[in-house]
């Protein structure tokens, strides 16, 4: 069998393990306990952006007030992601104020980063604050990255939309976001489509 095979398979594979996941009421749950402790304005906005944006930990790390934009009258994140790749990141407008708001409060100039932090305090700030929170899943940067993703996979039911937004080369990496959706979910989808009638 030829290598193309074996990693095209292995491929299907992982897309059809289902991804684990925390629900949007366990994001604020975690964020809310977060921010009791000290640094918790900080440390509770570093999750919003894991968990909105679906950022890779080393790119919400790289955040700086010059990386909002917007498009179309509608904030988003200039990033340089994976594999030194730019891309764009919808960005929800209540998360923007809160992290304008924060950079103004803090006087963060426009290139400085929001958190000044390296990769295993920002591991560390999750791990504080999942015992008050009760949550049982092994939580991690990356989790909230899946998150994201299988919110917005919800709303949207667009597999080619959440492929740039995580920006993944392939679509088998979002593939394995489909199977958390239930009948329901796509059911409430496809409800949205709209037919004129003439």
């Amino acid at each position: 069998m030829s290598r193309a095979i074996v990693e095209r398979r292995a491929q299907l594979a992982r897309a059809l393990r289902i991804v684990p996941y925390l629900t949007s009421n366990e994001v604020n749950l975690l964020a809310s306990e977060t921010r009791k402790r000290r640094k918790g304005e900080r440390d509770s906005l570093l999750i919003l952006p894991l968990y909105q944006t679906g950022l890779r930990i080393s790119e919400a790390l790289s955040l700086t007030p010059s990386h909002i934009e917007s498009f179309e009258g509608r904030p988003l994140l200039r990033i340089v992601g994976k594999g030194k790749k730019e891309r764009v990141v919808a960005l929800p407008e209540n998360l923007a104020d809160k992290m304008r708001a924060y950079a103004y409060e803090k006087k963060i100039k426009i290139n400085e980063r929001f958190f000044p932090i390296n990769r295993q305090r920002a591991w560390q700030i999750l791990k504080g604050g999942i015992p008050k929170s009760r949550i049982t899943k092994r939580v991690s940067p990356h989790l909230l990255r899946h998150s994201d993703a299988i919110e917005r996979l919800r709303q949207t039911g667009n597999p080619k939309a959440l492929q740039h937004h995580l920006g993944h080369a392939s679509p088998f990496m979002v593939m394995r976001y489909l199977s958390t959706l239930t009948q329901e979910d796509s059911l409430r989808i496809q409800q949205q489509v709209e037919f004129e009638e003439r």
